[in-house]
């Protein structure tokens, strides 16, 4: 098994990820996906392909890690001044960048270039501590909440499981009505 790469690495680490990954997403927009190769993307990032290789193991676990770096937030949940807000409009944009043909690519690949589970992990703990972020300002607001692995479970998991496995058209009140089901058990 390759050794996967640290989540931010520093210093030349750092800059050859980052330059490997701009390559990827270069090449993808100019090309598509299907025309990526390990020697192209080396070649754009100015590095040997053995650096790929001996960094990644192969094409789809860079891919694998170019995904989980842009399923990553930018940001932390707004804050609206409620649970139920914040959780709510945190809710209908992780379904809205999940459900979109991007966001299910890069699922897609973050998923194919993990024979270990780290990087579906990876992406667990994202949506975990972002999760953790809204129920502690509720927290702090004096409000009841549930627990951040009740959220995964009833919130998260369902639209992942109808992202992935029955792709059919999902809103806003999809994840609207997850939230106010689990808020409503309290």
């Amino acid at each position: 098994m390759s050794p996967k790469p640290m989540a931010r690495p520093g210093g030349r680490s750092a800059r050859v990820q980052e330059s490997v990954h701009a390559a990827v997403r270069e090449l993808q927009a100019e090309s598509g996906r299907e025309a990526l190769t390990v020697p192209l993307v080396a070649a754009r990032a100015g590095v040997t392909p053995s650096t790929v290789y001996r960094r990644w193991g192969d094409l789809q676990e860079l891919l694998s890690d170019v995904a989980v770096e842009h399923l990553r937030p930018e940001a932390p949940p707004a804050d609206l001044g409620s649970l139920r807000a914040d959780l709510g409009a945190w809710a209908e944009q992780f379904l809205d960048e999940m459900a979109s043909p991007p966001g299910r690519a890069y699922i897609r690949d973050a998923l194919l270039g993990d024979p270990d589970g780290s990087n579906a992990g990876q992406c667990s703990a994202y949506a975990a501590d972002q999760i953790g972020i809204v129920l502690a300002r509720a927290a702090e607001r004096g409000e009841a909440a549930p627990d951040a692995e009740r959220v995964i479970d009833e919130v998260v998991a369902p639209m992942m499981y109808r992202i992935l496995f029955r792709p059919g058209p999902l809103d806003a009140a999809y994840a609207r009505a997850l939230v106010e089901h689990t808020l409503g058990e309290s």
